[in-house]
């Protein structure tokens, strides 16, 4: 099975990219976790789309060929970041051809508060609602203070959030089977 994660942060030491990387560490016997870069996109313009960017028409590309996606917000003015609105839009566009219709979409947020991206993240459910994904609802990953749970290479290492992770990876393996 194979998962397609995507981080709303660009950051070079992202703790959303290294959410996604220890998913990828904990992901059950048969998921393979593919954390895909969005930073290369143009800013989307339907103009454009007659003649796909090669950077939107490869991300396009890997999240249809997905079984899921899993996708990790930062919380900026209490929404999305710009670039991962930017990716979503590619991705749903063009008209017709909209890559999360119907596919299984985990979202996460990890922050340096003790709310954990809840804001963005109930803002990005709302946009991942109306693309018609199949949205798990449970459990919920608002995850925070950030300096508590990963260490100073990125590692995670809070027990109690890597056992919160594999439960949410079964239930993506799950929906995506």
């Amino acid at each position: 099975m194979k998962i397609v994660a995507l981080s709303g942060s660009l950051r070079k030491d992202s703790y959303n990219t290294m959410l996604l990387r220890a998913c990828a560490e904990l992901a059950p016997s048969g998921m393979e976790i593919e954390v895909v870069g969005i930073g290369d996109l143009p800013l989307y313009n339907s103009d454009l789309e007659a003649a796909y960017p090669p950077a939107a028409q490869a991300l396009k590309d890997a999240v249809n060929a997905a079984d899921g996606l899993i996708i990790a917000t930062p919380e900026y003015n209490r929404s999305i970041s710009g670039v991962l609105k930017n990716a979503i839009d590619w991705l749903s566009r063009p008209y017709g051809q909209n890559s999360f219709a119907r596919k299984p979409v985990l979202v996460a947020g990890v922050s340096i508060g003790k709310i954990g991206t809840a804001v963005a993240q109930s803002h990005l459910k709302q946009i991942m609602t109306y693309l018609d994904a199949n949205l798990i609802g449970q459990p919920e990953l608002y995850l925070g203070p950030a300096a508590e749970l990963f260490d100073a290479s990125g590692q995670l290492t809070n027990d109690s959030t890597k056992e919160l992770l594999a439960k949410a990876l079964g239930t993506l393996l799950e929906r995506a089977s």
